[in-house]
Parts: C-alpha cells; structure tokens; sequence
C-alpha cells in the first residue's frame, strides 16, 4: 500500500487520458485548475475514492506542456503507474530501503518534488520514484537515510508546486537509473519504448490494482 486505500476493496476509476478519450479533445489542458476540476469530477461521479492512469500508455495529455516536446519526436508513453487523489493524501513506501536522492524537479509539467528510493527485491537493485509531491515532502531527507516498508514518506502536493498537475502521485519502478538523481524520465517517445520498459517494470507488480496489466 503507499497511499492510505484499499485498491482491492474500495472504489477507484481508470481514467483514459489516450486518444480514445473524446472528452479530452476539448478539455483546456494547458489551465491546471480545469484539467483539476475535469480529473476529480469524474471521480466524484463514479463514487471513487481515486483515479487510476496506467503503464505504457500512450497518452495526448503531455502536449500540455513543452517539457515533453523538446525533440522532434514527442515524448507520449507513461512508464509509471498514476494515483489521483487529493492534495494531502499520504504516501507510503512499500518496500524496505534508503533515501538514493531526491530533488524538487520545478518546471512546467515536471515532476515537482520528487523522491527516489533504492531497495533490494528478488536479490536485485531496484529503484522507486514517487513524483507531484509536496515540497515539505522533502524537508529533512538525507540520502542514506533508512525507509521502511509502510513507512510515510510524503504527501501528495498541490499545484503549481507538483510541477503543475492535478494533484496525484506518479508512481515508477526502475531497474537502472543511468546515473539520475532525483529524477527519471517518467514518460518516453515511442521509438524508445522497449529501451525504457526493459528497466522500467509495470509498478503493479507492488501495487496489485484490479483490472491493470
């Protein structure tokens, strides 16, 4: 669990943000106060307690922001997995590990505040990144610093200073990080996709959420 729902028991909604999704075509993306009001509007109407944005999806979301546009190939396929809920929300770590770096990642569409911790799972490396949090988030982190498995670590920030989103976690395994610190590519372009889902693992390996790949 790393935020405080039962994703086997309690209610949540997949949120479609791929060009199947009609209603998105007319939604102002680049304002975050409407995409924030179309986001927890649907949930609310489905009776949820969150909305759930999948892995290795190909999404149009991103042409909100120049972040994801800064080569001539677009970069449009999500690597994590999304949980949106209110701003506040606590996140939890779900496995053992140590603090590997963290950084307030402040552009347009980024990550905001952004932690990274290192684990041990299946006797591997493995590496978690939790983006869109809160800046106090951060406050009192060291690298090093020992996490254990349940343990908060953060909350879930608001915008702007999530890096501009509704508010929700992006939530990414990663097998090698090829050097980052407190940062990794959240979403690439296609052509890289297989390079990327070789060390970016479906998160929902740790999550176990009804009805993702």
């Amino acid at each position: 669990m790393i935020l405080p729902f039962d994703f086997q028991n309690d209610p949540f909604l997949l949120l479609d943000f791929t060009a199947d999704n009609p209603e998105l075509a007319d939604l102002d993306l680049t304002n975050t106060a409407v995409f924030t009001d179309y986001v927890f509007g649907k949930i609310r109407q489905a009776g949820a307690v969150a909305g759930v944005g999948g892995y290795n999806e190909h999404r149009v979301i991103y042409r909100r922001s120049p972040h994801f546009n800064q080569t001539e190939e677009s970069r449009c396929l999500h690597l994590g997995i999304d949980l949106w809920a209110e701003a506040g929300t606590p996140v939890f770590a779900p496995l053992d590990g140590i603090v590997h770096s963290f950084r307030d990642n402040n552009n347009f569409g980024d990550y905001g505040p952004t932690i990274i911790l290192e684990h041990v799972w299946n006797d591997k490396p493995l590496y978690t990144l939790y983006g869109h949090l809160s800046r106090p988030s951060l406050t009192g982190l060291q690298v090093g610093m020992a996490v254990k498995a349940g343990q908060k670590i953060a909350e879930l920030g608001p915008f702007p200073e999530n890096g501009d989103w509704p508010p929700h976690l992006h939530f990414q395994l990663m097998t090698d990080l090829g050097g980052h610190q407190g940062d990794f590519p959240g979403v690439c372009t296609l052509s890289e996709r297989e390079r990327y889902l070789a060390i970016c693992p479906n998160p929902n390996q740790l999550l176990h959420i009804p009805g993702l790949n």
